[in-house]
């Protein structure tokens, strides 16, 4: 039978036909109508609907999946099979199920990746620390809601959150889950949208209550002093550093340092790895083990293997006899992921609106979500509780003749008619007359009556506190700040990352075993170095220099030798002999300032090497004055590299010079001709390296010092013309009958 033509169908088959015509034909769009229609719609649908978490804690994803175990009744003691809840959750989520399956992984208690799961699970869900670990199928495993949930999903019936609809209008959902505590920052989250992401660290829950008990108080409140530091469910140890913990709280942006905790047997000679970053797995690191002990870049493993089992993470490393653990892990922590950093974007969708946020700023957003949460609960409590007050008022009247309602009602002779005389006789609205005429038969004696007017009273003390409650703002806080301290008694637990501070750890550092041998370190003046074996020196030449340079400075030390130098900008590099490759006098050398990444315009001046860092640096300025400063003072702990005020800038530098000890002699020289020799000991050391000295050698007028060095035997032929009996000093011209020469 042949379907009847229409103009709809008309319509489409010349569309059909038009397209079958323009097949192959090549058509020019333009690329910002492309980006406009298609691309943008798409980026926005995957920033609000997909990627960026809103202030409830959740994405749409998490928020579908619970929501559909909520209304299922899995909030008890009863599980259900996976598939059964990945099924049901399709109505309200249509990406299929293989997509809300990882999700309800994501949030239970088997895959460990939450604080606080929200999902309690019993079956193989895998372990988030591990990236070969497949889960069971849905049809295998079972689940149902934390009990935490509760605290979720609180009064959500009573009209605390908007609802919508679901994709196809069939049912509805909530805008956002009322979360009584702020799931937000208590469960780590991350999510990569389009031109945005967002990753948020979890925080211990009781420290986050309390935190926003603080600020609910006081909108001023320290909110370091109880909420410390991240805390991560893996149990890896944070490297604290305040300034950089401060500006994520500020910011909600920064790097937080992890590092994996470990144990060591000493009877079974191995180490025990039993926690790792939450940005890594298991199988990433044993990888990485095995592939520095091939290269020969870690010699001290004899094997790796992951014993992880029921009692959680347990990576085990065998050690080769007289290894040092401590060292080792320094070594791994260094070259491994064992030690990484989890970057923080803290990235939420604020009334639809993508915002990165303080920590400050996201408790102050929960805050204000949870009043208005709290103010319609208690608008909707207040209105059922007017209503059932209303109705017992009509309920009390009846009371007053309960013959004469029966009457009125056997009397009516059309039940349509029973309301309104109800209504005229005894003086009662329609919602109170309907409510008296539903009453049954049995329930019409005074006793019965009586017992349901009893209510009113209590109800009116009632509906009086929730008509307060609604006209202040402090009660409602209040409110929330009694929910917030019972989940933190009920549901808080110990922090499971600890807290280590970064100058701890710099203390413990092991450097890096490098051979160490004999070397002559040479420095020239235009600051070129060279390190040269002393075989390779006997059998070279003339050192190569560029045009006019020439060597100033030569030690014989060895490579394991510490270098520090002086810039002409108060600066002090540090670095070691080691960092430099070996060389011969028929090359420059190294350009210290290209090596070691100086500032633009900035040169080297001075070069002191040093295994104990004994011995003082003595600044030399123009205008005569000694600053004598201990090169313990060089020494750091955390192994900078580059120093600022390595001394005073008060003054115009003359020289730099290093003496050993206090028995050691100076001799200055200067524009005039005048030279003075002192004893080291003579000028009192500063602990300050931008110390201004003390006055050494006096100047006349247009004077200045232009040299100074370590006293040597020869240098002069009569050192004691020159030595100073006191300081300050105008120092000696030499003799010029004996034509004295200083070869400074």
């Amino acid at each position: 039978m042949a379907r009847k033509r229409t103009p709809k169908r008309d319509a489409a088959a010349s569309k059909i036909q038009g397209y079958i015509a323009g097949a192959g034909e090549v058509v020019e769009e333009k690329i910002v109508s492309t980006l406009q229609e298609n691309f943008m719609p798409y980026a926005m649908s995957i920033i609000l609907s997909r990627a960026i978490p809103e202030i409830d804690g959740f994405k749409p994803s998490h928020r579908k999946l619970l929501y559909t175990m909520y209304k299922m009744g899995l909030l008890g003691s009863t599980r259900t099979k996976s598939a059964n809840i990945v099924g049901q959750t399709m109505r309200l989520n249509p990406h299929g199920d293989a997509a809300i399956y990882d999700t309800m992984v994501r949030l239970s208690r088997g895959y460990e990746a939450l604080l606080h799961p929200f999902v309690d699970s019993k079956g193989n869900f895998g372990k988030f620390y591990s990236r070969d670990m497949a889960w069971a199928a849905s049809r295998y495993t079972e689940a149902k809601l934390d009990p935490i949930c509760n605290e979720l999903f609180r009064d959500i019936d009573k009209d605390t959150v908007d609802f919508v609809d679901n994709y196809d209008n069939t049912m509805k959902e909530p805008a956002l889950l009322p979360a009584a505590f702020p799931s937000v920052l208590v469960n780590a989250n991350t999510g990569i949208a389009v031109g945005m992401a967002s990753s948020i660290c979890s925080f211990n829950l009781s420290e986050v209550c309390q935190t926003t008990i603080g600020l609910l108080r006081d909108p001023d409140f320290d909110i370091m002093s109880t909420l410390i530091a991240p805390d991560f469910t893996g149990g890896a140890q944070i490297i604290y550093d305040k300034k950089i913990m401060q500006s994520v709280y500020e910011t909600g942006r920064g790097s937080i340092r992890l590092r994996g905790r470990y144990t060591y047997d000493k009877y079974a000679n191995c180490i025990d790895i039993l926690s790792i970053p939450q940005t890594t797995t298991s199988e990433a690191i044993i990888e990485k083990v095995i592939e520095l002990v091939k290269g020969g870049k870690i010699k001290e493993i004899s094997d790796i293997r992951d014993e992880t089992g029921i009692d959680g993470l347990k990576i085990t490393i065998d050690l080769k006899r007289n290894t040092d653990p401590d060292k080792l892990m320094t070594k791994l922590y260094k070259m491994t992921t064992l030690e990484d950093s989890f970057s923080c974007n803290f990235n939420v969708l604020i009334a639809g609106t993508p915002r990165v946020l303080g920590v400050r700023e996201i408790l102050n957003e929960w805050s204000a979500f949870r009043i208005e949460c709290v103010r319609r609960r208690t608008y909707y409590d207040l209105h059922k509780k007017q209503d059932r007050l209303h109705l017992l008022r009509g309920l009390e009247k009846i009371l007053l003749d309960i013959d004469k309602a029966i009457k009125i009602i056997r009397n009516t002779e059309e039940e349509s008619m029973v309301i309104p005389n109800l209504m005229s006789g005894f003086g009662i609205d329609e919602i109170q007359a309907e409510y008296v005429a539903e009453i049954k038969l049995r329930h019409l004696n005074r006793e019965y009556i009586l017992k349901r007017t009893d209510d009113i009273s209590q109800l009116e003390k009632e509906i009086s506190e929730l008509e307060s409650i609604l006209g202040s703002k402090t009660k409602i806080k209040n409110i929330i700040i009694r929910e917030l301290s019972e989940i933190a008694e009920k549901y808080g637990q110990p922090r499971k990352s600890m807290i280590i501070y970064a100058e701890d750890i710099e203390d413990d550092a092991v450097a890096e075993e490098v051979p160490d041998y004999t070397v002559n370190l040479f420095f020239t003046r235009e600051g070129y170095f060279k390190k040269i074996t002393p075989l390779s020196l006997r059998m070279s030449g003339d050192h190569k220099l560029k045009d006019g340079d020439e060597i100033i400075e030569h030690f014989e030390m060895t490579n394991n030798t510490e270098i520090v130098f002086f810039t002409d900008k108060a600066k002090a590099y540090k670095c070691k002999a080691s960092d430099f490759s070996d060389t011969k006098t028929s090359v420059l050398g190294d350009y210290i300032p290209s090596k070691l990444s100086f500032d633009e315009g900035e040169n080297a001046i001075y070069m002191i090497p040093t295994k104990d860092y004994t011995g003082y640096v003595f600044f030399v300025f123009e205008n005569g004055k000694v600053a004598k400063v201990p090169l313990e003072s060089y020494a750091t702990k955390t192994n900078r590299k580059k120093l600022t005020g390595a001394y005073s800038e008060s003054e115009r530098l003359a020289a730099v010079c290093y003496v050993p000890d206090d028995e050691s002699d100076v001799v200055i020289v200067s524009t005039s001709g005048r030279a003075l020799i002192f004893r080291s000991g003579d000028i009192l050391a500063k602990t300050t390296r931008t110390t201004q000295g003390v006055a050494v050698m006096k100047q006349k007028k247009g004077h200045r010092v232009i040299s100074a060095k370590l006293f040597e035997e020869g240098m002069m032929s009569d050192p004691e013309r020159y030595r100073a009996k006191s300081i300050p000093s105008m120092g000696q011209l030499p003799k010029s009958a004996s034509g004295e020469q200083m070869t400074m």
